[in-house]
């Protein structure tokens, strides 16, 4: 009899497309940046595991949060995704109308505590399931990152890192 497992069809994680150098904070966590949407009508995988490093700028205020949200489409048609709160599915800098709206479009991956002044620190995160945050794998999502440290984000492209993993099913 065969077992379905899991199959991992790439040795790499994939780059999500989003600028975080020098993304200004932002005191009521509303205006941050979204990413360009991952289209998922092609793999048809089941799940993407999403983790990262996301680095501070020069002396972050202490007690403040770094925090990565998941967006996913609202509407299909004609294969082309509409997003919630005029997220456009492209890499953009986006303001949520209101605290509430947030919490109602878009799903919680990570809040990143900044617990020091220390400038210029890496803080990275573990693997979240993007299929497990919407109840099921979406078709189109995408990353959407905020943070209220006081200072714009680290300058360098390549110190802000976001990415995921692909995973299918086999027949073993």
């Amino acid at each position: 009899m065969a077992s379905i497992k899991s199959l991992y069809p790439s040795t790499s994680t994939t780059a999500l497309t989003i600028t975080l150098a020098s993304l200004a904070s932002d005191a009521n966590l509303l205006a941050g940046r979204a990413s360009t949407a991952v289209d998922n009508t092609t793999n048809l995988d089941l799940d993407h595991l999403v983790s990262g490093q996301i680095t501070v700028g020069t002396s972050p205020t202490i007690n403040t949060v770094i925090e990565v949200w998941a967006y996913a489409y609202q509407t299909i048609a004609s294969g082309t995704p509409a997003y919630p709160d005029s997220i456009t599915g492209s890499d953009a800098n986006k303001t949520m109308t209101n605290i509430g709206e947030k919490y109602a479009v878009l799903r919680p991956v990570v809040n990143i505590q900044v617990p020091a002044t220390t400038s210029n620190v890496a803080y990275s995160f573990s693997p979240v399931s993007i299929a497990s945050l919407f109840g099921a794998m979406p078709q189109f999502w995408g990353i959407f990152v905020v943070h209220n440290t006081g200072v714009a984000l680290n300058a360098t492209g390549g110190n802000h890192i976001i990415h995921y993993n692909r995973i299918q099913a086999q027949t073993v």
